[in-house]
């Protein structure tokens, strides 16, 4: 549970008033590693429920949250969002505020939403938090300049650079290489935008009900930031279509790309994925969890140097987060090591089981999809265009003989 700043029930009923809540009762929620949260019941509120959401933000300044009191309004009836309220104690004609400051921090007081937080996750559920992120992506376009209601990056590398020197010689080479493959991408050829950048499932809310799951709720969004849509992306997928493995499980990681699958399905469902981007993205995937390792290791630090102990201090496994990298970043070295031939050979009429008639070595390819484009770009050309079933792709991986034995001569 993460409680980090202490409040009494006098100081409670004080900021709620100003909300216009009744405050009752404030109760820890256990989730979270950043900020101070309690669910706040009401004197309206019977049989122990809670109507309101109370968070502290620990780090964030004030000027950060009033930026995502205006995300929040303007995705509010596009997806289910609990906006800011607003103080009530201002003078009539002055402009709304949501965000009350204590101790140099920001207070918010915000709606409940139904729901719960889903312990595993379905292809449906994949497919739609897909669709989802991409109408928030669309909706926030409208926010312009974009940079104007975004927070600043935080400054990864910097933690990076901290961090790697006290890792073991694998993990620091698994970290500097796929960075490297990351800062070789095509960056700007990606489009950008408001960013939500933590849309884990325990910062959703569902109806849970078997087989007809369904979306209720998004938290979270003091990291709305401007990033590549395809980093978004694969932070999103990377938790939503994991199953991770508690200690009694070995802390297992197992990625599921079927649900990978689904949530890019309902993703371009709302907003097509660029060929740029479907090709950044297994090195995004690998990227995403450095962040991610990164993040829970600089949760560690900063719990030590700010002294920061007891039950109520939680802190996720970067380890977790470390094997996850480690496999997408096997499928990208998979993939680096790969090369894609494109051939076409002419059939008797066109029959892939009729003869050979001629045979072309078109080219060799980085990536399937660029052999794939180049075929697009021939089959209306003359000659190609007679022949559409001819061509074919072969995937060879390098620096490995293909054709191990010999042959007979008859």
């Amino acid at each position: 549970m993460s409680v980090y700043t202490q409040l009494t029930d006098d100081q409670f009923a004080t900021f709620c008033q100003r909300f216009g809540v009744s405050f009752a009762r404030a109760i820890p929620i256990t989730q979270g590693i950043k900020n101070s949260n309690w669910f706040i019941q009401t004197t309206d509120d019977v049989d122990g429920a809670h109507s309101y959401v109370f968070t502290l933000f620990e780090e964030r300044p004030p000027e950060d949250i009033e930026k995502m009191a205006v995300i929040l309004n303007q995705l509010d009836g596009k997806l289910p969002v609990a906006a800011p309220l607003a103080l009530i104690d201002l003078a009539a004609d002055a402009d709304k505020r949501y965000v009350i400051h204590y101790d140099n921090k920001a207070i918010t007081v915000v709606p409940c939403l139904a729901g719960a937080h889903p312990q595993q996750t379905t292809q449906a559920m994949c497919h739609e938090i897909g669709a989802s992120l991409a109408v928030l992506h669309e909706t926030l376009k409208q926010l312009q300049p974009a940079e104007q209601y975004g927070v600043p990056l935080y400054p990864w590398s910097d933690v990076r650079d901290r961090e790697i020197q006290f890792m073991p010689g694998d993990e620091a080479k698994l970290m500097s290489d796929i960075w490297q493959s990351y800062t070789d991408l095509p960056l700007a050829t990606l489009p950008k935008g408001l960013c939500h950048l933590d849309m884990f499932a325990d910062n959703t809310l569902w109806n849970l009900q078997k087989g007809e799951e369904r979306l209720t709720g998004l938290l979270d969004f003091t990291e709305v930031s401007v990033e590549h849509y395809v980093m978004d992306i694969a932070i999103t997928i990377n938790d939503f279509c994991t199953t991770w493995g508690d200690a009694e499980q070995g802390e297992s990681v197992n990625f599921d790309r079927s649900k990978m699958a689904a949530f890019l399905q309902g993703y371009e469902s709302k907003r097509a994925l660029g060929e740029d981007e479907k090709r950044a993205l297994p090195v995004m995937l690998a990227k995403a969890a450095v962040i991610f390792w990164l993040l829970r290791l600089n949760v560690i630090h900063y719990n030590r140097t700010e002294g920061r102990t007891g039950d109520n201090i939680m802190v996720k496994n970067p380890n977790l987060m470390k094997r996850l990298a480690s496999y997408h970043w096997s499928h990208v070295e998979k993939v680096q090591n790969t090369v894609f031939m494109l051939e076409h050979a002419r059939y008797k009429g066109d029959d892939k089981n009729g003869d050979v008639e001629d045979f072309k070595l078109i080219g060799v390819f980085a990536t399937e999809q660029q052999a794939q484009a180049a075929i697009e770009q021939l089959k209306s050309q003359p000659g190609f265009k007679d022949y559409p079933n001819g061509f074919h792709i072969d995937a060879y991986p390098l620096n490995q003989i293909n054709w191990s034995s010999g042959f007979g001569c008859n």
